[in-house]
């Protein structure tokens, strides 16, 4: 199981990424574009991930990912119970999704591609 601070602790490195308490929630985003938050009980972590690919993680693992709410599918997000993710998961996770909002060149110079 991770906690938040496993998620800062991989986060917070990345390049332009902040933290943010918004509504009691802790979100982590590159300028305005939040790639992962937390309900407000922390056993929830959305982030960002591809729509296309979305539903095949969900159904593929029903028990650990969920769709985001009705409101938000519009939007690149994923939802996992975070008692369900280990931490190299949950830091391929977060990486990924910071990748999806921070310029590619930025992403190519932190990861060394």
């Amino acid at each position: 199981m991770i906690t938040v601070d496993d998620v800062r602790r991989v986060a917070l490195p990345l390049p332009r990424t902040t933290e943010h308490l918004i509504r009691d929630r802790i979100k982590f985003r590159v300028k305005q574009i939040v790639y992962c938050a937390f309900s407000q009980d922390e056993t929830l972590m959305g982030f960002a991930f591809p729509k296309e690919e979305r539903l095949m993680l969900v159904e593929s693992e029903p028990e650990k990912f969920l769709l985001p709410p009705a409101a938000d599918l519009r939007y690149h997000w994923v939802v996992a119970r975070m008692a369900e993710l280990d931490v190299p998961e949950m830091t391929e996770l977060v990486t990924d999704a910071w990748r999806m909002v921070v310029p590619k060149s930025v992403a190519r110079e932190h990861l060394g591609e």
